[in-house]
């Protein structure tokens, strides 16, 4: 008992402290418990709701995962419906497809926006405790006020709530650049595979397996495309998905150049080349109107770099013979 008394009294710390930290501990167990307790699932509703919709959801391999939040969830994962699901459709555009992942992903942002800045407060404040060589790096934190500790503080917590949302958006982003790049590609692909006699399902197995390291995100979705379709799903309903999915607008234009093909009859070969071509002629006039934009952005710069350059040269010759004379007077 009296190491652990000197142990505690070495960080600080009192048996008042121990005492509260073990009363707010007990009490979280006991809220925990009662939560669980009376939580006794779904309600009759809720559960002739949930018999129904496996038949009205049309076979869904991939569900966005925007179910409400039970028990102690509740404090981290927002309980809008909305909200949960822009997360998930936002997970899926990143290629994350896996179980829990909008829960996975609120957890982290809340983790992250109370352990940073509680760490950095517990190291400002607490530092002089630690030993001699940690105290002379932690010095420069030890030495802080604590109003700039709690504004140094609140800045961490807000970069941790909003840090996870930055990545997912990055993530998105890169994602639909690396689709919308090979694209073009896969219809070829496509095309020819269709040409060689193969049927759609077929000739969609056989791009994602040749983009599997060329374009993943691409032979992923296809994947997942064939899935959707092989477990019963409509091949309409798939391919608006495969759109929604991705979140690339050429990729919803490819699934209704498919369904349009198939309910008017056209060749699909000839209706993937036509867009293929469709498709890099749009990036073609895209390219020359960046070219064209180019000298019109270029001017600003020059002007601003070559301006101040072009009066020295002109006028600083002026300026020093004038000097000159002046001097001589």
């Amino acid at each position: 008992m009296e190491q652990l008394s000197a142990f505690l009294s070495g960080w600080g710390l009192t048996t008042t402290h121990v005492l509260a930290l073990a009363v707010g501990l007990g009490v979280f167990a006991v809220v925990f418990g009662v939560v669980g307790a009376t939580n006794t699932g779904l309600s009759a509703q809720q559960r002739r709701i949930r018999a129904l919709a496996p038949r009205a959801s049309g076979n869904q391999i991939v569900t966005l995962d925007d179910n409400d939040p039970k028990g102690v969830l509740r404090l981290f994962i927002p309980l809008s419906a909305q909200e949960r699901g822009k997360i998930a459709r936002m997970l899926r555009q990143a290629g994350i497809h896996r179980a829990g992942a909008v829960r996975v992903f609120f957890l982290v942002r809340s983790i992250l926006s109370v352990t940073l800045p509680a760490a950095f407060v517990f190291v400002a404040w607490t530092g002089y405790l630690m030993p001699g060589f940690l105290r002379g790096v932690l010095s420069p934190l030890i030495d802080l006020p604590n109003l700039q500790v709690m504004q140094i503080g609140i800045a961490l917590a807000a970069i941790g709530f909003f840090a996870p949302s930055f990545w997912l958006r990055q993530k998105v982003a890169a994602r639909k650049l690396t689709i919308w790049r090979g694209l073009p590609n896969a219809l070829d692909l496509l095309r020819i595979s269709v040409e060689a006699g193969l049927g759609f399902d077929a000739a969609v197995l056989r791009v994602a397996r040749e983009l599997r390291d060329a374009c993943p995100p691409i032979a992923e979705e296809f994947t997942v495309l064939l899935l959707e379709i092989r477990a019963g799903k409509s091949r309409e309903k798939a391919l608006e998905a495969l759109g929604a999915r991705t979140g690339v607008e050429e990729v919803s234009a490819f699934a209704n150049v498919i369904l349009q093909s198939a309910e008017f009859g056209t060749p699909l070969s000839d209706a993937l080349a036509t867009y293929s071509d469709e498709m890099r002629f749009a990036r073609e006039m895209m390219a020359q109107e960046k070219a064209n934009k180019l000298p019109v952005k270029m001017s600003g710069v020059l002007a601003a770099f070559m301006m101040p350059i072009l009066l020295v040269i002109t006028a600083g010759p002026v300026v020093l013979r004038m000097g000159a004379i002046f001097g001589t007077h």
